[in-house]
């Protein structure tokens, strides 16, 4: 009986073993992202993106696509989220479809962390080498230390071709030019193997001898000691040695067929370049905020002030990346995604030409199904129930200023 129950236990654990080994070489394939568990606080009050383009909507695989556009870090960054100090500007793509052939942040190459100041806006471009064929959703992204990656708004992308004729290739310091996407692939599969046949090893070793029931016994009436015996000691030892030597040997070796190295580079920019958009000449006002639930939508009173000398219009409410637009000051033609523009979504009780020196307080509301879609009314759930986002005014001469608005947010439940 004994025997029986051993080699079910010693079976039970090579199924084990090959089904981990089994799920290591298993990647199910992805096409979109979970932007939308993200934290609706956190889309809303820490980088807002706006002006954004996709240069292509379609791309073969070798050619090259660009994201582009503008971010506001927010002044009013959360309390919970350590500020972006140290912060890298990335893409969200469902794994290698493409490859981050360069960034730049206010025109300036950025292949390491920056560092961004609060209520300052930049401007940046991502240059994207296509790779892997399929539909996939690009976003922009920002890496915060300590805050984790903030997804910016997505677009449907279609790679063309086929992922065998991709290259990327790279000159060294030495002159040679080498494909990165197969560079040294021999080698890697030898070490994979190589290592994966030293633990393979390693734990048949352990599991030729009694496994669960008969240690278990042992260790319980205080016989621990007798499992591990002078050989398995030795046996041990023999590993433990072993894998010096090789980690040793095969260093040494590449040292001596790479003598010319340059370490990771990983400093931090500072001093930006910030993007200087136009003097504000409106003044805006929260006097209350409230998001109706059963309806689906935002409701805002704002007073406004024009201290300008041109008359101008509210045409935008910009949070979490989704726009809400009024029709009759302003049209989108930069093809944003469907999903995230609400063409008709913004409407204001009293939306004339507000005169330069006029005050006026209004009621605005920015409804549409955006608000449950992308679970940005889960802020009302939050312990600190705040929203934030930007609002566009137009002049008379098609000028546009950008204000930025941040207040409590109450729910409303008829």
């Amino acid at each position: 009986m004994k025997i029986i129950k051993d080699k079910v236990a010693k079976l039970s654990f090579v199924a084990l073993l090959v089904a981990m080994t089994a799920a290591m070489f298993y990647a199910p394939t992805a096409s979109a992202h979970g932007e939308k568990s993200q934290a609706a606080f956190m889309r809303m009050r820490t980088i807002h993106w706006f002006d954004l383009n996709w240069s292509k909507e379609e791309v073969p695989v070798n050619e090259t696509m660009t994201i582009s556009g503008k971010f506001l870090v927010f002044a009013g960054w959360p309390e919970t989220v350590d500020k972006p100090e140290v912060s890298f500007l990335n893409v969200g793509i469902p794994g290698p479809v493409f490859i981050r052939a360069g960034s730049w942040i206010g025109g300036q190459l950025v292949p390491r962390s920056v560092s961004l100041e609060l209520g300052e806006v930049y401007e940046f471009k991502v240059l994207l080498k296509a790779r892997r064929p399929g539909d996939w959703h690009v976003h922009s992204m920002m890496n915060v230390q300590g805050g984790g990656p903030i997804i910016g708004p997505g677009k449907w992308v279609t790679i063309t071709g086929s992922m065998s004729e991709f290259v990327n290739p790279v000159t060294t310091l030495t002159g040679q030019t080498i494909n990165l996407e197969n560079y040294a692939l021999d080698n890697v599969y030898f070490w994979h193997a190589v290592w994966f046949a030293i633990a393979f090893a390693w734990l048949l070793f352990w599991i030729k001898r009694p496994l669960f029931v008969p240690r278990h016994i042992a260790v319980s009436t205080g016989k621990a000691d007798s499992l591990i015996s002078a050989g398995d000691k030795k046996i041990g030892m023999l590993f433990g040695v072993g894998t010096l030597v090789i980690v040793a040997a095969s260093m040494g070796a590449t040292n001596e067929k790479y003598p010319v190295t340059t370490p990771l580079q990983a400093g931090l920019l500072r001093g930006m370049k910030t993007y200087q958009m136009p003097e504000a000449n409106v003044s805006v006002k929260v006097d209350d905020a409230t998001y109706r639930v059963p309806g689906r939508a935002m409701q805002m009173t704002l007073t406004i002030t024009n201290n300008g000398d041109s008359a101008v219009r509210l045409g935008e409410f910009n949070t979490a990346g989704v726009r809400f637009l009024d029709p009759a000051v302003h049209e989108d033609d930069t093809a944003y995604p469907d999903d995230l523009l609400a063409e008709e979504g913004l409407t204001v009780s009293d939306n004339s030409p507000l005169a330069p020196g006029e005050t006026r307080t209004i009621e605005v509301t920015a409804s549409d199904a955006a608000w449950e879609v992308y679970r940005l009314a889960d802020l009302i759930y939050d312990p600190d129930s705040r929203f934030a986002g930007l609002l566009f005014f137009w002049d008379e001469k098609g000028n546009r200023q950008l204000v930025t608005v941040d207040a409590p947010l109450i729910p409303t439940f008829i």
